[in-house]
């Protein structure tokens, strides 16, 4: 699926000088970047580790630097290499993709230092949104509204004495980092002191930094979030928002844009308010303010994620921009390409993020080896992946296989192509949550947009698998007799709304 240029006014794409730039990261970001280079005329440099020598973003790039370390994940995260593997083969940029890096103040800085262009916001903004205290300040400073919190001291029991303070229920989260890590939801005096030592030995584990804080926790609270861009000057804007309540573990499985069920006037607040945070901090490229949206329609300031999100798809989908190429044509030293005015949407976009992992076992990783991947296809659908046949599913890296992304003339439309592009995925050798991502789609409640981060706890029973998915494997001995390399996505009796992304645009 094509994505236009980064200009809805349609004029051509801007000059970007780069000759060449190193993607410091891997598996599907690492392809998606590419494409989007490989459109622009710009080298791709690839790095891995070892085992990942043979691994598609390797092959697609057009250069490939090994990286040496004790786990591929510790290769990954390895400053000094990354930047010597830029230096050495002539790139002109990084870009960081998401995870690993990609919110490292100090990575930032020593791509500046080293004279290469940081695909990304500077290591300032880095440091100031990238950690969930001083971005909490800094968001109530500027009239962003926050949560009631408790911030943390070295006294754990003054800690434990203010959190109290505040009242229940609480939750506890890490200072430096996302992902679920290092947070807990606390709902009694006696939990607190063990829940915080747990989450701060967790943060300290996954992000070098023990600091926790604890703030109110919001019942049924929605997980809405507003992708934004700056360049650097004061000046930002809003691409809109993305629902992102459905999560298991804290981690989000099925994101959506636009919200729904989201009064007008909320959605313009909410966006205005990422819009006038991004400017205070006088933001350069892509960001996403997050925010918790209880059910009395009032919103907290989240966390700022100072990179490319996973699902940022979705934004792409329902406004025809291509957010990397954007990425790029900022980080090259332009402004924004268009006002606010300029940016419109259209339809609905849905993504599932495929993983291994077993839904029936609490959402354990899984490991194995891809036997089989059929693909569906079609105008309004993205498989965004780095999957081959015969490829290796192992526990050292984030159980995240692929996204799926559908697109729709409305919700209803974009939910149905979702659930049958499900249905006509087939990726065997491993278990996955492919299945229970169509249960998820189809229920009612997710089909009225009653959403809610407790969502899959609260349809736990409703959502669990009824028998043996043996439908599955069916197909796919099926597929192999007949030798089909592919599947194709059943077409909806839907309003196909246009042929292409690209097209969308016209």
């Amino acid at each position: 699926m094509s994505l236009s240029s980064s200009d809805p006014a349609g004029r051509a794409s801007r000059h970007v000088p780069f000759r060449k730039v190193l993607i410091a990261n891997r598996g599907e970001i690492a392809c998606r970047i590419i494409r989007t280079l490989r459109e622009m005329g710009i080298a791709a440099v690839a790095v891995h580790h070892a085992v990942e020598a043979r691994a598609q973003h390797v092959r697609l790039a057009d250069e490939a630097v090994e990286l040496k370390g004790d786990t591929p994940v510790a290769a990954h995260l390895d400053i000094r290499q990354i930047v010597a593997a830029a230096l050495a083969t002539g790139a002109d940029a990084i870009h960081p993709g998401y995870g690993f890096l990609s919110e490292n103040a100090g990575f930032a800085r020593a791509v500046a230092e080293a004279g290469l262009v940081f695909v990304g916001p500077d290591a300032a903004s880095i440091a100031l949104m990238g950690d969930k205290i001083s971005a909490r300040n800094f968001a109530d400073q500027h009239g962003v509204p926050v949560a009631p919190s408790v911030m943390p001291t070295d006294d754990l029991a003054d800690f434990v004495r203010r959190a109290e303070a505040i009242g229940f229920p609480l939750l506890i989260k890490a200072a430096a980092g996302g992902g679920g890590k290092g947070m807990s939801i606390v709902r009694s005096a006696d939990q607190l002191e063990g829940a915080a030592r747990i989450a701060s030995s967790e943060a300290q584990r996954y992000f070098g930094d023990g600091r926790v804080y604890a703030e109110v926790f919001v019942e049924r609270p929605r997980h809405i979030e507003v992708q934004v861009f700056g360049d650097g000057e004061g000046g930002a804007i809003h691409l809109f928002e993305r629902e992102c309540s459905v999560q298991r573990r804290f981690q989000k499985i099925i994101e959506e844009a636009p919200a729904a069920n989201l009064p007008a006037g909320l959605r313009d607040e909410i966006c205005a308010s990422a819009v006038r945070l991004a400017a205070a901090a006088r933001y350069r490229n892509a960001g996403t303010v997050e925010y918790i949206l209880g059910a009395d329609g009032r919103f907290f300031f989240l966390e700022m994620n100072t990179r490319l999100q996973v699902e940022h798809p979705v934004t792409e989908m329902i406004t025809g921009l291509d957010l990397v190429r954007l990425q790029l044509e900022i980080a090259a030293g332009h402004g924004l390409p268009f006002g606010q005015d300029a940016v419109t949407a259209r339809g609905h976009a849905v993504e599932c993020r495929i993983c291994a992992e077993n839904p029936e076992r609490d959402f354990l990783p899984e490991t194995g080896t891809i036997q089989h991947l059929a693909v569906p296809e079609a105008p309004y659908l993205r498989f965004e992946n780095a999957l081959d046949r015969g490829q290796k599913v192992t526990a050292d890296f984030d159980p995240m296989l692929a996204k799926l992304v559908a697109h729709g003339a409305d919700r209803t439309a974009a939910i149905d192509r979702s659930i049958a592009a499900l249905g006509d995925l087939a990726l065997f050798g491993v278990t996955t949550n492919i299945d229970y991502l169509a249960r998820v789609l189809d229920h009612p409640a997710f089909r009225a947009g009653d959403l809610h981060t407790g969502f899959v706890a609260e349809h736990r029973e409703a959502l669990a698998s009824g028998a043996p998915e043996t439908g599955r494997l069916h197909e796919a001995l099926i597929a192999a007799a007949l030798g089909l390399r592919e599947f194709r996505a059943l077409v909806l009796d839907v309003p196909e709304p246009h042929a292409s992304i690209g097209a969308w645009r016209n």
